[in-house]
């Protein structure tokens, strides 16, 4: 698997294309269970005002304009480490939000980063990774972390996707999170039935639904 399969289509392709593949940092691997697809500004091919790359790259938001297959990894509310993959050709704005996993190896790391969510049992579990704050706090990622190939073997943190894409029967598709632009624009995935998929949440900022720019 390599970037370049990420970079065929359009953002939400990407999206669908690392839903139900295995990010792992050290001893801990989590299975990718909800992603979200961001676009760029207004001259690139996905015009996308919910997007940090939307008004241009930065020293924040460099990494989303590529290449494909580079982590980025951003501060949100001053405190939760968020982890994206770029999708989009070199200098072109691009990304996916993993938004929440499942732990499938180092549940003892993940536990001890987790502590105080309560007794260790299958409804704790389902919560280390839900949400892309939690997601982020699971795999022991950092700052640091920005801009690694992930799809390099020798990176620290590697992603695995899937010999193919999800079936569409099992995945399911909405609204992004708490976006307060484009916020209908249905960019959000999911594999349907896993107890670890966050809830859905729209901005008090955004237009009523219906009257979002898509």
């Amino acid at each position: 698997m390599n970037a370049v399969e990420l970079e065929i289509g359009e953002p939400d392709d990407a999206a669908r294309r690392i839903l139900g593949g295995t990010i792992t940092v050290g001893d801990v691997s989590v299975r990718i269970v909800e992603v979200e697809a961001y676009g760029g500004p207004l001259d690139g091919p996905w015009p996308d005002p919910a997007a940090h790359s939307f008004r241009g790259p930065t020293a924040r938001n460099e990494v989303m304009f590529g290449p494909a297959g580079r982590l980025y990894v951003y501060l949100s509310y001053g405190m939760h480490l968020c982890v994206n993959v770029s999708c989009g050709p070199d200098g072109t704005a691009a990304a996916v939000l993993l938004r929440a996993g499942e732990v499938v190896a180092g549940h003892h790391v993940v536990e001890s980063r987790r502590a105080g969510r309560g007794p260790r049992s299958a409804r704790v579990e389902a919560g280390w990774a839900r949400g892309p704050g939690n997601l982020g706090r699971a795999m022991g990622v950092s700052l640091e972390d920005n801009g690694k190939d992930v799809f390099d073997a020798s990176s620290p943190v590697t992603l695995d996707l899937l010999e193919r894409p999800l079936h569409e029967k099992i995945v399911g598709s909405g609204p992004r999170v708490g976006v307060s632009a484009a916020a209908d624009r249905p960019w959000r995935f999911w594999v349907l039935g896993s107890p670890s998929v966050s809830s859905y949440k729209r901005s008090p900022r955004a237009a009523a639904p219906g009257g979002s720019e898509a």
